[in-house]
């Protein structure tokens, strides 16, 4: 053989390796990039359920929340009235449900709202013994019908705070429907 065809022949062999590897990196290449795609894919997923998740967890307790604070509010009327058994069972089993959803909720929102949500808790379970107290007949010092709605309207104001960061972190726009956070409907006779 001389050194032509050798020549030849190297060049040919050295062509058809060189096609078949090229064929081979291309399809690692694609196979990579299939995989980061996948990968991409999933972690989408993932932060969509973890959305929807934490937007769960924020209904429930914005939910909570009220039905706990309009519990307390029935019950005041109900003491002026002496008529508090069926709205005492009401306002318990508020008070458990705001408990449970607020266990679940220290363990998934962020540490702004957990902070928020820990001090209305907090409040909450003041102006519950508040009430306790006076439809117990065992009010302390300071304790009266008067004090618990002036805490009760507060704690309405600190669960709209809330609210607004739940939804500044589910990325929910502070503008609504052409109004402003906290500006309020007219009513019939024209005030807010």
């Amino acid at each position: 053989m001389d050194v032509g065809s050798a020549t030849a022949l190297s060049a040919a062999v050295v062509g058809v390796v060189g096609t078949l590897l090229s064929a081979l990196l291309t399809q690692r290449a694609a196979d990579r990039s299939r995989q980061h795609e996948r990968e991409r894919a999933e972690l989408a997923r993932e932060g969509r359920s973890e959305a929807k998740e934490l937007r769960a967890c924020y209904v429930a307790l914005n939910t909570a929340v009220r039905q706990y604070l309009a519990a307390l509010t029935d019950q005041v009327h109900a003491l002026s009235r002496d008529d508090s058994t069926s709205v005492r069972q009401r306002l318990a089993e508020a008070r458990d449900q705001h408990r449970d959803v607020y266990a679940e909720a220290q363990l998934r929102v962020p540490d702004r709202v957990l902070d928020l949500a820990g001090d209305l808790s907090r409040e909450l379970g003041a102006a519950y013994g508040m009430v306790r107290r006076l439809d117990g007949g065992v009010p302390r010092e300071g304790d009266s019908t008067a004090a618990v709605q002036e805490r009760i309207d507060v704690l309405w104001r600190r669960l709209r705070e809330m609210r607004r960061e739940m939804r500044a972190e589910l990325g929910v726009p502070r503008v609504f429907h052409g109004r402003s956070p906290g500006t309020r409907h007219p009513t019939s006779d024209g005030s807010a």
